[in-house]
Order: C-alpha cells, then sequence, then structure tokens
C-alpha cells in the first residue's frame, strides 16, 4: 500500500477524498483499503468511547447514489466485522437517517457511518461519522485519522453479523406520523397532503424515498417528480440546490405540471431548496425567512442563528416583522448548529440554525442538518393554511429582497494564503474605515462586513477568507440597480495592489 496522506483526507468534521479516476490531476486517494482501515479506526475509538469492547458495538452504514459507493461500502462492512462489531446494512441512504439510527427505538446504534461527499463530482466520496450525540467534531476526526495511520488493529477471532436492514422505511415513517399529527386534518387524518400536487427533484442522489415514502401514503399527487433513480454520473444536473440549473430545472418542473409546491434535496439529503406554486425559488434568504416565520410563531422571540452572508432585508424581515433576533455568524453548517447550542447553553433560546446554503438545525429535531425535515416542516405549514384557504408564499410577502447580489471569489497564489488573507483584510479594514461613507458593522464573526451608504450603492459587502482554499469570498448585496458594480468598482481599485491575489472584473 502507498504511503498515504491521511490528514489530506479531513475535511472538517468530515472525510473527503477522490474514489475513482477519470478527472486530469486528481489522483485516487480514497480506496477501498484506505476507506477499509478508516472504518476500522472509527470502530476502535467508538469502542473508547463507549467504553465497551468492538465485539459489543453496533454500527450502522449507508451510502448515497455515487459510483464509488457499493465498492467502498463493501470494504466498510468487512472491514468493520472483522473487529466483532455487528453492522447494519441499510444500502441507499440519507445523511440524516444515519443519525437518527443512533435514537431510534429497535435500533439504537452506537455510531452511524454515512458514505457522501455531498454535491462534490462523481469521482469524489466520503465518510460522515454520527453517534447519538450528533455528527463528529473536527477533533474527533483527527483522532480516527491518527487511530488509522497507526493500523494498530486487535485480531478478532469471531467476526461481527452483517444485517441488511430497511431502515430508510423506518425513517420516512417519522415524517408521515408527523405531519399527520401536525395537520390532524379534520376530514382526512390519513391522508392530509390530498388535493397537493408536490414535486420532488432528487438530482439523481438518495433523495427519492422522500416521493414514494413519505408523500404518496399522505395523499399527495406526485406526478412529474423527476430525477428520483439514483445514479452516480448525475446525468441531468449537479445535486445541489445552490446550483442554478438545478433550481431552473424545478421550477420548470413545477410550472409545467401547475404544481403546488417543489422540492428539491441534495445528494445526501441533509440539503434542501423549495419553489412555490409560481414556480419561484424559496432557498437562500426567502427560505431561512419562511422556515423563521414557522419557529417564530411556534416560539416567539426566539433568536435565529445563521451564516453571515444573508441579506439585511433579513435581519429586517425576522427582527421587525417577526419579532424574533437574528444573530448572524460564521459560514459552515457545523459552525451556526454549535453557535445556536451555545446561545441555548447560555440561557439564550434559539431554535434554528440555518445556512444560506439550505443546511438547516431545528432545536426540536437534536439541531440535525435535515433536508428532509425542513421541508416537512413547510409542508405541515402548507396544508394547514390549505385549510384556512391561505398560501404558505403569504408568510414572507413582507420580506425586503436585495435588488442585486453576487459572489465573486478571488484566489490567492501566496504560499501561505491564510496569512496572505488575513493581511488583505487587515488593509481593508483600515481602507474601510477612511472612507466616509462606509461603515464597519459590529458584531460580525468572520472576515469584514461593510455597510455602503453612498446613494449610488445601497448595500454592503463582505470579505472572508475561505476555511481550507487560497480564496476569499466577497460577497456584494445592494438595493439599487447597477450598485454592485459601483462597490466592486472600489474594491478592485484597493485590490490591484496586491500582486498574489487574482481576480476578474
Amino acid at each position: 500500500m502507498t504511503e498515504i496522506n491521511w490528514q489530506k483526507l479531513q475535511n472538517g468534521s468530515d472525510i473527503r477524498g477522490v474514489a475513482l479516476t477519470g478527472v486530469a490531476g486528481e489522483e485516487v486517494n480514497l480506496t477501498p483499503e484506505v476507506v477499509a482501515i478508516i472504518s476500522k479506526a472509527f470502530s476502535l475509538w467508538l469502542s473508547q468511547q463507549k467504553h465497551k469492547p468492538t465485539s459489543e458495538l453496533t454500527i450502522s452504514l449507508g451510502r448515497d447514489s455515487r459510483l464509488s459507493g457499493e465498492t467502498l461500502m463493501n470494504a466498510s462492512l468487512n472491514a468493520i466485522a472483522s473487529l466483532g462489531v455487528k453492522v447494519y446494512d441499510f444500502a441507499m441512504a440519507s445523511t440524516p437517517a444515519m443519525f437518527m439510527s443512533t435514537i431510534t427505538e429497535g435500533y439504537k446504534c452506537d455510531g452511524a457511518i454515512m458514505l457522501t461527499a455531498s454535491h462534490l463530482p462523481f469521482n469524489r466520496n466520503g465518510l460522515k461519522f454520527f453517534t447519538d450525540k450528533g455528527g463528529l467534531e473536527k477533533q474527533d476526526i483527527t483522532e480516527i485519522l491518527a487511530i488509522a495511520q497507526k493500523r494498530e488493529f486487535p485480531k478478532i477471532e469471531e467476526k461481527g453479523n452483517i444485517e441488511k436492514r430497511d431502515f430508510m422505511s423506518v425513517y420516512a415513517n417519522q415524517f408521515v406520523t408527523k405531519i399527520r399529527e401536525s395537520v390532524n386534518h379534520p376530514d382526512n387524518y390519513e391522508t392530509p397532503l390530498q388535493g397537493l400536487k408536490i414535486i420532488v427533484d432528487a438530482g439523481n442522489g438518495a433523495g427519492g424515498f422522500y416521493a414514494t415514502k413519505v408523500l404518496l401514503p399522505l395523499g399527495a399527487d406526485i406526478q412529474g417528480s423527476q430525477f428520483l433513480n439514483p445514479d452516480g454520473n448525475f446525468p441531468n444536473h449537479i445535486p445541489n440546490p445552490e446550483n442554478k440549473e438545478a433550481m431552473m430545472s424545478i421550477s420548470e418542473a413545477v410550472i409545467n405540471h401547475q404544481a403546488d409546491f417543489g422540492i428539491i434535496f441534495d445528494t445526501d439529503v441533509d440539503r434542501s431548496a423549495a419553489v412555490d406554486s409560481q414556480g419561484k425559488e424559496l432557498n437562500r434568504n426567502k427560505l431561512i425567512a419562511l422556515i423563521s416565520a414557522i419557529i417564530l410563531k411556534e416560539h416567539p422571540q426566539s433568536t435565529i442563528v445563521t451564516d453571515s452572508i444573508t441579506s439585511d432585508g433579513l435581519t429586517q424581515f425576522i427582527e421587525e416583522e417577526l419579532k424574533g433576533k437574528h444573530h448572524s455568524f460564521k459560514i459552515g453548517y457545523k459552525n451556526v448548529i454549535n453557535e445556536a447550542l451555545r446561545l441555548n447553553q447560555e440561557g439564550v433560546e434559539s431554535w434554528l440554525a440555518i445556512e444560506t446554503s439550505g443546511h438547516a438545525a431545528l432545536k426540536e429535531n437534536y439541531f440535525l442538518d435535515d433536508g428532509a425535515y425542513l421541508v416537512t416542516k413547510l409542508l405541515i405549514e402548507l396544508a394547514k393554511l390549505k385549510l384556512e384557504n391561505k398560501n404558505l408564499i403569504d408568510l414572507i410577502n413582507r420580506l425586503k429582497e436585495p435588488v442585486e447580489s453576487e459572489e465573486f471569489r478571488l484566489i490567492i497564489t501566496a504560499k501561505n494564503f491564510k496569512e496572505y488573507g488575513t493581511q488583505i483584510i487587515e488593509k481593508l479594514t483600515a481602507f474601510s474605515a477612511s472612507q466616509t461613507d462606509w461603515n464597519i458593522v459590529p458584531n460580525n464573526y468572520e472576515g469584514i462586513r461593510i455597510s455602503c451608504e453612498n446613494e449610488s450603492e445601497k448595500g454592503w459587502f463582505l470579505l472572508r477568507l475561505s476555511l481550507h482554499d487560497p480564496v476569499l469570498p466577497l460577497n456584494i448585496e445592494t438595493n439599487i440597480e447597477g450598485g454592485v458594480n459601483k462597490i466592486a468598482s472600489r474594491l478592485w481599485t484597493f485590490f490591484d495592489q496586491f500582486e498574489e491575489l487574482n481576480y476578474h472584473h
């Protein structure tokens, strides 16, 4: 076995790597052998955490629709079983379902592994790990990779059993029950979604179950649903609610089939977005506004935690219209979730942590970022409002959307990109402070956010340093036409002094 750079496989609180050839310059580093070693390392780490021998552990395994999924899954199943662990093979599953298998009666697995690389290209794959406390943290992954690197695994005489289990039906049924009980339809308890046409776009990922195992039993008409069949080539569009083609595709399907609602998932169903009956996108700020309206009805005045690139209009909507509190934090779904957990521990009530990317985690659902749970909350509200002849979209008709919004990616070519990027942000802070019509926004937790007061700009920008890549993402939003260009051109003049910074404008 060639020497493996184990640390390079860590991607925050996940493991990610190249599993297949086919992309120039990307060498395979996530082989079946590597996955087997990491799976054994997780089993040992888990036995230490749970204070019991591997022979007393139960671990569940699931995968998304990636081409490398089945091969890597078999390697993982056999490796874990070789340590005497009892293993459940869930086959095609969603990431949130894997966590649910650690707390659901009749399963209560000690740990769970999901093989996925979310919306990344076909050649990638990865592993996400769970215990009943939730997804693992960065530090846990570092520890597991250190165990993998040592490769000191006990020799076990008796292999653990590998059992095939249909957990996705159990998990789907939890949603069916929740929707029935929450809508509590006076005439149609069993089928509260009857008379609603709902289209699901699973992007050939693992989310097709939601159409057939959740919506159908509830009486919804799912005709027009698309790309429900798993296909790791992702032939129709990238399974990513942030992708323009993906959102256009679900919007068109809703319009063409005159549906009441459209739902789109990413590959492993931990993110989602929606489309209203007019085919208008409910993602990013609109999605946050919509779920905030629902949550703040249930929990008045609580705090909504989001990432840092939400619009000023959203803050206004949450605080002035909904009478809640908006706490804008750092990019990264783990960051917003951990911040909401921290606030709750400190006595600040927070029921929702959500990123503009569509990652949403609710306190009532173990702060698990589950795309299917998010749309379930929206569907409950949709069905309830239908009983009153009202529309879901009415909940956010007072949300002010920016006139223009743009993200630029500035590439750092310097060797030490973190140091160079930090320097740029510091210099930009000083530069912005010297501009009479720019104000530094307080309580900003990453990079620098500037409010642009000029009559020809009327907006804001945020410059931050990417966690893992030599990139400075720059977000600009304005409430005036041509405003983005006005702000950007002032910034390009400033950035021209940095020789090791590449950007197109």
